[in-house]
C-alpha cells in the first residue's frame, strides 16, 4: 500500500468512529459522558492530520496522526476499564449534565433535565464490548497504519 492510501485509510477510520458516536448521540438518543467526549477530541485532531499529511510529505505527520489515534485508544482503554471497575472514574462522570442545574430546576416538572451520565455503566455494547472497549481496539489499529505510513515517507 502507499503512504497516501494508509493516510487515508486512517483518516477515514477515524472519521467514521467520530461520525459513529455523533449518529449513536443524536440519532440514538445516547448522552455522552465526560470520557466518552475525550476520546472524541483526537479523531477530530487525526481527521485533520490527515488531510495535512495527504498534501505533505514527510514522516512528522503521519507521527502525529499515531499519537492521535493512540491517545484516543488510551482513553478508551481507561473508560472500558471503569466500565469494567479496573480504575476509578473520573469526579465529574456522573453529575456532568447535571451541572449548573438548579434545585428549582429539578423540581419544576415544565423542565427537562438530562440524567446524569455515568463513566461506569455500559449504554450499548456489541459481542460484550462496549463503546469505549470498541474505539480502544479500532484506534489502536488506526495507530498501526499511522505508523506505517509514517515508515512510508
Amino acid at each position: 500500500m502507499t503512504r497516501n492510501s494508509l493516510i487515508w485509510i486512517a483518516t477515514l477510520g477515524s472519521a467514521l468512529l467520530l461520525g459513529g458516536a455523533l449518529a449513536f448521540q443524536y440519532a440514538g438518543g445516547l448522552i455522552p459522558c465526560v470520557l466518552c467526549i475525550y476520546q472524541r477530541w483526537p479523531h477530530g485532531v487525526a481527521v485533520l492530520i490527515g488531510l495535512l499529511a495527504l498534501r505533505s510529505r514527510g514522516a512528522g505527520l503521519p507521527l502525529l496522526g499515531m499519537l492521535a489515534a493512540a491517545t484516543t485508544a488510551g482513553i478508551g482503554f481507561y473508560h472500558a476499564g471503569v466500565e469494567l471497575g479496573w480504575f476509578a472514574g473520573l469526579a465529574t462522570c456522573t453529575v456532568d449534565t447535571l451541572q449548573g442545574v438548579s434545585a428549582g430546576d429539578l423540581l419544576n416538572t415544565d423542565i427537562v433535565v438530562g440524567k446524569p451520565v455515568r463513566c461506569d455503566a455500559v449504554p450499548w455494547a456489541m459481542l460484550g464490548v462496549s463503546m469505549a472497549g470498541w474505539n480502544a481496539i479500532l484506534s489502536s489499529f488506526l495507530a498501526v497504519v499511522w505508523g506505517l505510513a509514517a515508515r512510508k515517507s
